[in-house]
């Protein structure tokens, strides 16, 4: 699954006893009504945070995770947890990190004050 949105937040590295790290961000969802979703980064995926900003523009390649837990009491509670494994910045334009096209002979502009829209008449398919 993917997620696009706007960087609200990037947390620092959480180290926790047994070694496990991880890192969270938070995006805000570019929708009528939007929302803002926390992203965990696991391990060595947080140091995929480290380039980007608050205010960054990015499409977040995620997976979704559940668990149930038992209380003493015994009520049963879900859980979910949104995991980031891949991100990249977006363009707001296209969608997509901008690419620069290369130009190509075949596709040269025409001369200057020559009308695209002219048709040769030996240029007919038939």
């Amino acid at each position: 699954m993917e997620l696009q949105g706007i960087i609200k937040k990037v947390g620092e590295v959480q180290t926790f006893p047994s070694g496990f790290q991880k890192r969270e961000m938070v995006i805000v969802t570019e929708e009528q009504y939007p929302q803002p979703i926390s992203i965990e980064f696991l391990k060595d995926k947080g140091d995929l945070l480290n380039q980007l900003n608050e205010g960054d523009k990015v499409k977040v390649s995620i997976n979704i995770g559940g668990r149930e837990w038992t209380s003493p009491q015994g009520d049963v509670k879900y859980f979910n947890s949104i995991t980031g494994w891949k991100i990249e910045k977006v363009d707001s334009m296209t969608g997509h990190e901008p690419t620069q096209a290369t130009p190509s002979s075949s596709t040269a502009a025409p001369a200057q004050g020559s009308n695209v829209f002219e048709e040769d008449e030996d240029d007919l398919p038939f």
